[in-house]
């Protein structure tokens, strides 16, 4: 990294989104006397018989939720999308203005495990694998049908992140259109291929490697890093190491190669405040819309908000919400911590 860059303000620019970042490393020397979050505590039960969650209980909707003894599958009770929502649309007073249209969808919920105390971060890589695996049968279900274009995968993990039971869960949200995220990093994959003739995730993928210096975890099929445009403060992409648009395009091998370094990112995370570290993560496949897709490239974002300390947060507001995203500690600062961090997995 340029020197003046690791002191000094700068922007960075995402070729992925095709925005700019402001990063302001002297302002971690700031003092605080903001808001400060509560540690979050471990879980201890491994059944909890008030969690609609754990196998065999009534969900908040009055459904019993199966005894089940892996990773499960359902429909979410209070759903954001519905499959049998009215197609419409509307542009009141023929503006371009006032414009709406009906959006029908499926979401599911996918309990990770039957045990109430597990997380990604505390399950074994096999428990892992198949909970990839089911990712993998949902995508391929949904994403076959002709009124969904996107199935978007993700996980909030902790009261922090506004996960709203602590049980090991995800959800799954497939649309009939593909959402703005999606779109932006869609237009920014295409113009890189039409400009240069090559994915940029995989050539980001091969620099990142060379250089090291914003990689955090890696083995045969993935590498984890810290972006170079990262927003939030551990931010971390994991990416492939071959051209792989989606989950079903996976071999046996990066299959288990995912299931492992996911478990090596979260289980890291927890080390680095020695807490239940919260995030945001999610799976980027190629839209499901009938197009070929060869800009693509599959990869998986972690969007934790913790800043300094177990209690204090990166809150986005004030000039992340009015001007441009900002971040003060630096990606290489950044992803040096959890390289040592990961020392404290590894045990090398």
């Amino acid at each position: 990294m340029i020197p003046l860059a690791q002191q000094n303000p700068h922007r960075r620019f995402n070729p992925l989104k095709r925005e700019w970042v402001l990063v302001s490393p002297h302002r971690t020397q700031r003092p605080w006397q903001g808001q400060t979050e509560t540690k979050t505590a471990e879980v201890a039960l491994t059944y909890d018989p008030t969690c609609y969650l754990c196998p065999g209980n009534v969900r908040a909707g009055g459904v019993k939720t199966d005894r089940y003894t892996s990773t499960y599958v359902f429909e979410n009770d209070f759903a954001a999308l519905k499959p049998d929502a009215p197609h419409f649309s509307s542009d009141e007073g023929s503006k371009g203005l006032l414009l709406a249209e009906g959006e029908s969808g499926i979401c599911r919920v996918i309990c990770f495990s039957p045990r109430h105390d597990l997380t990604l971060a505390k399950m074994s890589v096999p428990e892992i694998r198949a909970v990839v695996d089911v990712w993998t049968e949902q995508y391929a279900e949904l994403g076959a049908r002709d009124d969904i274009q996107y199935v978007q995968i993700f996980e909030n993990r902790g009261a922090m992140m506004g996960a709203s039971n602590p049980h090991p869960h995800g959800q799954l949200w497939a649309s009939r259109s593909i959402p703005d995220e999606i779109a932006a990093e869609l237009a920014g994959q295409r113009e890189y291929l039409a400009k240069n003739k090559t994915v940029l995730l995989c050539e980001y993928q091969k620099l990142e490697e060379l250089l090291g210096e914003r990689v955090v975890a890696q083995n045969a099929s993935f590498l984890a890093v810290i972006p170079f445009w990262a927003t939030w403060p551990f931010e971390v992409m994991v990416l492939p190491r071959r051209h792989v648009a989606d989950l079903q395009a996976f071999t046996e091998a990066e299959r288990s190669d995912f299931a492992s370094i996911l478990h090596l990112v979260t289980a890291t995370y927890d080390q680095v405040f020695d807490t239940p570290f919260p995030y945001s993560m999610g799976l980027h496949p190629a839209p499901c819309d009938g197009e070929e897709h060869p800009e693509w490239q599959f990869h998986a974002h972690f969007y934790p908000p913790l800043l300094r300390s177990a209690t204090i947060r990166k809150f986005m507001v004030g000039y992340e919400l009015l001007g441009s995203p900002q971040r003060d500690i630096t990606p290489e600062s950044a992803a040096e911590t959890l390289r040592q961090a990961s020392l404290k997995v590894t045990g090398s």
